[in-house]
């Protein structure tokens, strides 16, 4: 996801977004291999949401009093 361009973060421990709206609309066919090549990732959820974590690409909804959409276009 993130070599498509989608600035995938998690989002608190509990999910993941994957950028706005323009980002997911140039990687589309790219978004749709990786489906159809996976298919469905909600098992992994608490996994994605860790390496994300790790990696240092997560946002913490609590540290903050701006609205997700907006932290997440900076």
């Amino acid at each position: 996801m993130i070599e498509t361009g989608c600035d995938i973060c998690a989002v608190g421990h509990y999910g993941y977004v994957l950028g706005d709206v323009e980002e997911m609309a140039a990687a589309a066919d790219d978004l749709e291999r990786i489906g159809e090549e996976f298919g469905d990732r909600d098992f992994l959820l608490p996994q994605i949401v860790a390496y994300l974590r790790s990696v240092g690409r997560y946002l913490d909804p609590r540290l903050t009093s701006k609205p997700l959409l907006e932290i997440t276009r900076q």
